[in-house]
Parts: C-alpha cells; structure tokens; sequence
C-alpha cells in the first residue's frame, strides 16, 4: 500500500466504493491527494466515548487501570474501576464525566432505541410553509402553519411534517433554497409572522420583492415592541448568549455587504470582516448595535411563532406535532462559515457520487461537519445542531440520513464524480441522536425519520431499524428486483409510508407525466415516443398493484385516490401524504437538478387549507386515511 492510500485509510476515505448498479469503483490518486490536501485531520487528545446503556464501554489507552471517578449527569459521583481499558456498565442515559488524575472524558450513555412512534397506526401531511395560504400574506409564514396544523389536526392527523426552517440569508431574496442554509442554529425569519394581509397573491412567489417586504415588515414590529415584549426578547437573547450574538452580527455584516458590494457570504468581504474576532468586527458591531439586535429580534419572533405552531398542533390532537427537517449541510459563505469555520469541512464539498439519476455526479455546494472536529470538540456541535432541530418539534427527519455514515466529499472546482466517501463517526453520532431524541419535545420524546432513500450501503437499514430509526418507503419507489410495484402490505414496518417527497412528482403529475413534460421542456424537446410508452406501462403497473383490479382510469383522481388508500394499508406506523396530493395537484414543490428552469420553492397552494380540506374530494381523501 501506498503512502497516500495509507494516510487516505487513516483519514477514513473509501478508495474502493459500490455504485448504484452495484459495481466496483475506485478512486483516483489524483482525486485522494486533492481531498487528503483540503482535510485537517488532527483530532486532538481524545476527550470523548460512548457506550451503550447496560453495557461495558472500551476507553482509549490514555486512561490507565484503577481507580476514576464517574460524575454522573444529575450530579452524583461513583468510584469505578478500570480494568484493560473497560469502564464498567453505566445505567443511567446521558453525558457523564470521567477523571482520572488530571484527564477528564465526556461518557455519553444512549438508551436501547429512538422514542417509538404513538401506538397504532397514523397519518399525517407534509407542507412547504412559503406555499401556505393562511394568513393571506405573499408567502406562508410560521402563523399560518400554526392555521394548517390547527386545521389537519381537527381532520385526524397526527403529525405535519414541513422542510427545513434553518436560518438562510435574510438580506439576499435570491437564497430560499430551504436546503442551502447559512445556519442549521437558527431559524428563517423569513417565516417570522409580520405585516398586513394582502389580497389576491399570485400563484408564484417573487421573492426578490416579497423577501423584502418581510424584513421591512419585521422591522416596523420591531419598533413597535412594548415594555413587556423588550423584557421577554432580552431575556431570550441573554439566554442565547454568543451563538445568537455571532448569527445576529453575521446577518447584519451580510445586510450591509450585501447592499454596498453585492458580496454573496463571508469570502466576499474585505479581509478584515473575515474573522469574527477581529477588530474590524468589534467596530463593526459597536456602530451598528441597533442592526444587531434586530437581527437577534428576528430570531426570537420567528422561533416565539415556530413554538407557537407546534403547541397548536399538539392542541388540535396531533399525536406527534411537527416533524421538523435537518438539511445535511450549510451553505460555506454563510453564518456557521464564518463564526464556525474550525466545526466544517473546509475547501471541499458534499454531494453523490455518479448515478442513473446523475450519470456526471452531484456537487450540491454545501458543506458539513468535519468528522475530525467532531471529536476535537467533543461532538458539541453536532449535539447542538440536534438540540436546534429538535426544539418545540414532535419529530424530525434528517435528510440524506446517510450523512451520518459517511459523505462524497468533492473538492473545490472539481467535477462531482472526482469526489470520495469519508467516513464519519457513525456509532457515535447514532448515540447522541437516540440522547436528544428522549430529551426532545419538552422530555416527551420525538420520534426520528432517516431519509435512506436512493444507494444504501447493505446493513444500513438494519442498524437504522436496531436504533428504532424509521425508514421512508415512496410508492413510485417500492418495487421489487424485476421493478414490480409492492404491494402495500409488504411494506416495512420499521418506516413511514409516503405517496412522494418534495423533490418527485406528485401522483397527480406523474400520472399524467407532468415530470416528463418538465423534464422534456428543459431539454428543449417534445417528449419522446419511448418515455410516453415507459409510463404507459408503469401506470398500468401501479394501478394493477393499488386499484383492486378496477380498469386504468383516464384521469389522475381515482390514483391518487388509490395511491392514498395503498399507503393506509402497509403496515408502517405512519403515512405521510403531502398536502399537493391531499389536494390532487399536478406539480411538485421541487425539480432536483434545476435553478431557474422550473420554479423551485415558489409554488403557492391554491386556498387555505382550511378551505381546501372541506372540498368533497378532499374531504374524502381524509376519510380513507382516517378510516384504514
């Protein structure tokens, strides 16, 4: 083995990896040394363990056989023994302290599983916010998601499930990709509820006008705080102490950057900014103090309404709430980039490795937590990006949940396909998951949803279900080996069930071949004679398989009929069907792959959800649901 393929192994990147068709690839030399050259490695002196809860748990050859002393979390302290570096089994979940002489470890103890999903069998929805229209304002906000709980809720769902709500960049109105976030800390303001309603919004959002308007109308609440409101805000931001702090002057050096040079993040600064401890930005902020606070103020607003909304749902019957969503990575210019930067992967970024859906690979230009700080810092920032998360939510989905094993990394200006998998401290972060899983919603529990959809390693799946992780089974996706659609009731139990995602067509659309249509549209041509007999075929499949032997119908309504009641029926613990097909819409929230081409994050529903749920249609839908 070489020198580099050794300190490659060391480092934890894959030189040999399985493609989608399951055939063996390696990587480069060329791409190992670009990756190898970008990554800090050091993970310092070893100041963190985990274990499971009942069992022995292996320490590093630091610790010495003796004597150590166990502070537990509540604060009581026990003698141990160490014996051939194996601490004794501890029975209380948590993050303990160990000492032995003048080391101390941090001993996080999991419990067996992630919090289980309600008794019985539920189902819920998934809404884009922006696209609400309670409230009547130019995009939905987290008052009108509080409306839609309140309204799904009284209709017998269980849980209503929205995409990421991280903090974006609230001066650049070109930034709503909900997936791209400047920090997974914090929340949108864009969200924050403000302003009048207004009449007759189109069907789009303009967010180049509409993003301003909320940040304008946010500032007209701001200054009109009274005493009581000043008091409870400050007492937030004390408590939110230098996180909040670095977010809130961050977004203020973005705003004025932004305004006066168009710089995009962080980089694009004069040097001086660059660092968040630098004088620059000690003058910076001792000018602009009312910019500041703010931009602080935004954040309390917008997580007051957040709060807000998952109390209203858990009053109008939801058993579960909100599930809440946990983008992969953050954008490298934003917030956690700047005030962060020793916490992230520098100089590279995460996407997929080649497959029949990105032949050329994916660079989704985000960036992540570096495995090697996680252990230099304890894992303390992987712990409170899960604590954000969690909060006032009933559950969460954690996107491309694969993430938690290992990531394609790609360095900088490099093709995506010039990328390598690097492990990431798997057993560990899976332990801290199922931790703050217990301690989330207020110390009732949240329940966990792995996105483990697309190229799964063979076993993940197991160790996901061993965790008591939930799985998620798409209807267009459940076939067999010969590409059959399953029938429902093969489903696993050990998932959620979901007639699509944001990023597919809805049943409506692909029914009728509305993806096709895009797909076809973007690349300049009709759609071709072999894709039309491709569906033609899948959709004589699929309602063979759901719609119990009644003919193929001509229009899409009987399938998504169908397409609900088939997700009633698995076996899984929960449904999810998006609120586009509750409602039997043609087209989806999201086009992977596409910027301007399709209008992504820009669809408004219809009416209010209280309205549309009252529709005889719709109104039956939720009966099948409530009913199977």
């Amino acid at each position: 083995m070489s020198d580099l393929h050794t300190r490659a192994e060391a480092a934890g990147l894959s030189r040999h990896w399985q493609d989608a068709k399951g055939q063996d690839q390696t990587v480069s030399d060329e791409a190992l040394a670009a990756i190898l050259d970008r990554l800090d490695t050091d993970v310092g002196e070893p100041v963190f363990v985990s274990g499971e809860l009942g069992e022995q748990i292996p320490l590093p050859d630091i610790y010495r056989d003796g004597t150590a002393l166990l502070t537990l979390e509540g604060g009581e302290t026990v003698s141990l023994s160490v014996q051939g570096q194996m601490l004794p089994a501890i029975l209380e979940p948590g993050y303990h302290r160990l000492e032995q002489g003048d080391r101390q470890w941090t001993v996080a103890i999991a419990p067996p599983r992630c919090p289980a999903p309600p008794s019985g069998r539920h189902w819920g929805s998934a809404v884009q916010i922006p696209s609400l229209r309670e409230g009547g304002g130019a995009f939905g906000d987290f008052a009108g998601l509080a409306s839609a709980a309140k309204s799904l809720g009284r209709a017998g769902a269980a849980a209503l499930a929205v995409s990421p709500v991280h903090a974006l960049f609230p001066a650049d109105a070109a930034r709503f990709s909900p997936y791209a976030p400047s920090s997974r800390l914090f929340r949108n303001v864009w969200l924050a509820p403000g302003g009048e309603p207004v009449a007759d919004t189109p069907a789009l959002i303009d967010w180049q006008s509409a993003a301003p308007d909320r940040m304008r109308d946010l500032r007209i609440v701001y200054d009109q705080l009274d005493a009581v409101q000043s008091r409870a805000f400050e007492r937030w931001r004390a408590e939110g102490g230098e996180r909040l702090e670095s977010q809130a002057q961050f977004d203020a050096l973005h705003a004025y950057f932004f305004g006066r040079d168009r710089a995009g993040g962080w980089p694009d600064w004069p040097e001086e900014y660059r660092d968040p401890a630098s004088e620059a930005v000690a003058r910076f902020a001792a000018e602009h103090v009312d910019a500041i606070r703010f931009y602080a103020f935004a954040q309390w607003w917008a997580d007051r309404a957040l709060r807000d909304a998952a109390d209203t749902a858990r009053g109008n019957g939801m058993a579960i709430g909100l599930i809440a969503d946990l983008a992969i990575g953050v954008a490298t210019n934003g917030a956690d980039g700047w005030s962060r930067r020793g916490e992230l992967l520098s100089g590279l970024s995460i996407g997929a490795p080649p497959d029949p859906l990105g032949p050329d690979g994916q660079n989704w230009g985000i960036t992540a937590l570096s495995p090697f700080a996680l252990r230099r810092q304890g894992f303390a920032p992987f712990i409170g990006t899960l604590r954000a998360v969690f909060a006032h939510a009933g559950g969460i989905r954690i996107d491309h949940a694969l993430g938690l094993c290992r990531l394609w990394v790609v360095p900088d200006g490099a093709p995506a396909d010039q990328g390598a998998y690097l492990a990431m401290p798997f057993a560990d972060m899976l332990r801290i998951l199922r931790i703050e899983a217990h301690r989330a919603n207020q110390g009732r529990g949240a329940i966990v949803i792995g996105e483990d959809l697309g190229t799964v390693p063979p076993g993940f799946r197991d160790i996901m279900a061993k965790a008591g992780m939930l799985g998620m089974r798409v209807l267009p996706f459940e076939r067999d080996a010969d590409g059959a659609f399953l029938p429902p009731e093969t489903w696993s139990e050990q998932a959620i069930a979901m007639t699509a995602t944001h990023d597919i067509a809805t049943v409506a659309g692909w029914w009728k071949g509305r993806d096709l249509e895009w797909r076809a549209r973007i690349a300049g041509r009709p759609v071709s004679p072999e894709d039309g007999a491709d569906r033609a075929r899948e959709r004589t499949a699929l309602w063979q398989t759901i719609g119990n032997g009644a003919p193929e119908p001509d229009e899409p309504a009987p399938a998504v009929d169908a397409a609900i009641a088939a997700v009633a029926e698995t076996p899984c613990p929960l449904a999810i069907v998006p609120v586009e097909d509750l409602l039997g819409l043609d087209e989806q929230p999201n086009l992977p792959g596409t910027i301007d081409e399709h209008p992504n994050w820009r669809r408004r529903l219809p009416d209010t959800l209280a309205r549309s749920l009252a529709t005889p249609e719709v109104a039956t839908r939720i009966a099948i649901l409530n009913a199977r």
